[in-house]
């Protein structure tokens, strides 16, 4: 099922958001909107099915790891979960919350619908290997309206932990090539190391009730920063 219906925003929001103009007679967001968007910043964009990739295309595992986008390899092997920035640390950005005691609140929400909670680090930078949250809590987001963590990348990772998380790290250089951003319903992709490509999987930010708007363009704009390849696939039903 693809998110149409879900995805029913103004597109005026996004392209004020992502562009800096607004459009009060825009219709309702559609992926064509979103690589719209996506190019005015600068990207290359398109929208592609499904079944055009169906041999990477598997169905969420409730033994998979809600985890980060990013597409380096891992300690872990339940790769078959949900992919949102940073892990479930997207969740706590997109409604800012930023005490340990809400971080573990959504923790506890995150496995309760479903899924494996989880954020991660890295073989260098430890917890703070995670470039969404080293954004977050550095005050890249700032001029965004997203207030900082009372949390370190320590702290945050102990108060997941101590909820039922897990704790991922990855290794290797990124060497990501392409966005996916995947608004198929209870489907994702699989990282692979040797063939590495950002995935965002849209339809997440539905499910806990995120603003989308928001979630798309925290998530453009953590690929921009971190140097990542402004090159999008929008992958629909």
């Amino acid at each position: 099922m693809c998110m149409h219906v879900d995805l029913q925003v103004a597109v005026s929001s996004i392209l004020s958001k992502l562009t800096g103009k607004d459009d009060t007679s825009a219709p309702p967001l559609t992926p064509k909107d979103i690589v719209a968007a996506l190019q005015s910043r600068g990207w290359e964009a398109e929208i592609i099915s499904a079944s055009s990739i169906s041999q990477d295309m598997v169905e969420v595992d409730p033994a998979g790891i809600l985890k980060c986008v990013d597409g380096r390899g891992s300690d872990n092997t339940r790769m078959a979960g949900p992919k949102m920035p940073g892990g479930i640390y997207a969740i706590a950005h997109n409604r800012g919350t930023t005490s340990v005691d809400g971080l573990k609140e959504i923790t506890k929400e995150v496995a309760s619908n479903g899924h494996v909670p989880s954020v991660h680090g890295d073989h260098s930078a430890d917890m703070l290997g995670c470039g969404f949250f080293r954004l977050w809590v550095t005050g890249e987001f700032d001029s965004m309206g997203y207030p900082r963590p009372e949390f370190d990348a320590d702290q945050g990772a102990a108060a997941v932990k101590e909820s039922g998380g897990v704790i991922e790290m990855h290794h290797g250089s990124h060497t990501e090539k392409v966005v996916y951003i995947n608004l198929v319903e209870n489907k994702t992709l699989e990282p692979d190391e040797n063939d590495q490509r950002f995935i965002v999987d849209g339809w997440a930010a539905v499910k806990f009730n995120l603003d989308v708007v928001k979630f798309l363009v925290a998530a453009a704009a953590t690929v921009e920063m971190l140097g990542g390849p402004r090159i999008a696939k929008i992958v629909v039903a």
